[in-house]
C-alpha cells in the first residue's frame, strides 16, 4: 500500500491535523539539482508530484538525472526495479507555475537563491494554488517572513530546506516565521517524517542554524587558502581527518556552489550587520570569474565528467 493511501490512518501517530490528511499532490518549483532531488523523494514515498520549470530542456534532464539516481538506487537493492518504475510514474513535468500548481496540496520552491525571484515566484504560487495549499521554500538563507508577506496565506508558508544530495541526506530544516500556523509546522514536520527524514524545527534569523554555522566555516577557510596559511588539499584533509567531517571545506563549498555560499554570505552580512559574515575577497573573486565549483567544472578544484579524483585548480597549485 502507498504512503499516501495509508496516510489517513497513521495521522495521529503522525500529528498531521485532519485538514491535511488527503495531502497527496506535491509540486516542485525549480528542476535544477534540489528541485530533481526533491521531487525524486516525494515520488518515491506515494506522492503524486509535478516538476515546474521554465526550461523544457532543463526538465528532461531532471527527469534524466532522476531515474539515474534510481538505478543507482536498484544496483546497491535499495529499491527494486518495479519502485523505479512507479516512482518516475508519479512525476509529471509542467513549465507553468499556474498550471502546475492548480491542484497541489504542498508547493515547495527551490529555484535559485535569488530574492527578487523567489518573491515573484511566492506572488504566482500564491495566486494559483488552491485555498488550504501549503508553500514552502527550499531557500538556505532567506527570510521566511519576506516571502510569506508577499501572499495573502502567511500563516501557510514555511521553510523546508533540504541538504544536498536530497535522496540520501536525511536532515529538513524547518524554518517558521512568526505567522507560520502550528498546524502548519506540525503537518510539515510529519510529512518529512513520511519521506524518511529527519526535521529540525527554527526560527526564521538569516541562515537559519545550518548556513549561520556552515557559511562562516567555508568563508574562514577561503581566508585562510587566500593568506597562504595553507593550501586547498591540506585545508580540507585537516578537516576531514581532523574534525571527522565527510569532505573539507573547499570541496564542500565547490559541491554547494561558490555563487550560492557568497549570496548566503552576504545574506548574512546583510542581516546582522557584522563583518564576520561578509565574503572573503578570494571567493568574490572566483565567482565574478565564473568558477563555481562543480556546476562550471572548476573551482578550488578541477572536475571532469566521470572522474571522481580530487585535482587542485592550477590557480592553487
Amino acid at each position: 500500500m502507498e504512503v499516501c493511501e495509508i496516510l489517513s490512518t497513521f495521522a495521529l501517530q503522525l500529528s498531521i491535523p485532519d485538514k491535511f490528511t488527503k495531502m497527496k499532490n506535491v509540486s516542485v518549483i525549480g528542476a535544477g539539482t534540489m528541485g530533481n532531488g526533491i521531487a525524486h523523494v516525494f515520488a518515491q514515498h506515494g506522492y503524486t508530484v509535478t516538476l515546474i520549470d521554465i526550461s523544457q530542456a532543463q526538465l528532461d534532464k531532471a527527469i534524466a538525472t532522476i531515474s539515474k539516481n534510481l538505478d543507482r538506487m536498484v544496483s546497491k537493492d535499495i529499491i527494486t526495479t518495479a519502485v523505479k518504475e512507479e516512482t518516475l510514474q508519479r512525476i509529471h513535468t509542467n513549465t507553468s507555475i499556474a498550471d502546475g500548481v492548480k491542484n497541489a496540496n504542498l508547493v515547495v520552491e527551490a529555484a535559485t537563491e535569488n530574492v527578487e525571484l523567489k518573491l515573484k515566484i511566492f506572488q504566482q504560487m500564491d495566486e494559483a494554488a488552491p485555498k488550504g495549499c501549503i508553500l514552502s521554500t527550499n531557500t538556505s538563507s532567506i527570510s521566511i517572513s519576506k516571502m510569506a508577506a508577499v501572499t495573502n496565506r502567511p500563516e501557510a508558508v514555511i521553510g523546508m530546506h533540504f541538504m544536498n544530495p536530497v535522496p540520501v541526506m536525511k536532515l529538513v530544516e524547518i524554518i517558521t516565521s512568526d505567522a507560520t500556523s502550528q498546524e502548519v509546522t506540525d503537518t510539515i514536520v510529519a510529512t518529512s517524517k513520511q519521506l524518511g527524514k529527519v526535521p529540525c524545527v527554527v526560527k526564521d534569523f538569516p541562515g537559519f542554524i545550518a548556513n549561520r554555522i556552515l557559511m562562516p566555516m567555508i568563508n574562514e577557510a577561503i581566508i585562510s587558502l587566500q593568506e597562504g596559511v595553507s593550501g586547498v588539499i591540506e585545508i580540507d584533509t585537516i578537516m576531514k581527518l581532523g574534525m571527522a567531517h565527510p569532505m573539507g571545506p573547499l570541496q564542500l563549498a565547490d559541491l554547494i556552489g561558490l555563487d550560492v555560499c557568497h549570496s548566503i554570505l552576504n545574506v548574512l552580512y546583510e542581516g546582522f550587520k557584522n563583518p564576520k559574515y561578509a565574503p572573503s575577497p578570494l571567493l568574490t573573486e572566483l565567482v565574478q570569474a565564473g568558477k563555481l565549483g562543480i556546476k562550471t567544472g572548476e573551482g578550488f578544484y578541477k572536475y571532469s565528467p566521470g572522474s571522481k579524483e580530487l585535482v587542485v585548480s592550477d590557480r592553487f597549485k
